[in-house]
């Protein structure tokens, strides 16, 4: 099956050029290739002679350790949350006073530990909120 023709022939790659570079230039090309994302460092050399801007993409290590944890948070509190909701559930079904206090306390519990988890998503926020402003 033959290949589909272009609708701007003015895009073919058709004039062909051969280039040798150094190896430092060489590798700087690579390293523009990894970070942009491009297939081969022919596409790289092509934008940048058209003038055309090269988008790189970073990786921030340092950010893994606070969103790991991030991820952990959310976790406690959607299972917390289950169990209040588990909780109010019980509340509402139990037909004596004794029953209702007992479900009454273990809710007061729960939210004991939203109130903790809480105060721990928020100093993380803090710290990453002063990594920010301060690199900008």
């Amino acid at each position: 099956m033959p290949r589909k023709k272009l609708e701007n022939p003015e895009e073919i790659l058709s004039h062909p050029i051969i280039l040798r570079v150094t190896e430092k230039v060489f590798l700087k090309l690579e390293k523009l290739m990894k970070e942009s994302g491009y297939q081969s460092i022919g596409e790289v050399a092509r934008m940048i002679l058209s003038d055309q801007p090269i988008k790189c993409f970073y990786v921030d290590v340092s950010m893994n350790a606070p969103m790991e944890q991030l991820a952990l948070i959310r976790k406690e509190l959607k299972a917390v949350g289950i169990n209040i909701n588990q909780q109010t559930r019980y509340f509402h079904q139990s037909r004596t006073d004794a029953q209702k206090g007992f479900y009454a306390l273990k809710t007061a519990g729960l939210y004991q530990q939203v109130g903790q988890k809480t105060e721990e998503l928020l100093r993380i926020v803090n710290a990453l909120a002063a990594k920010w402003l301060q690199d900008s």
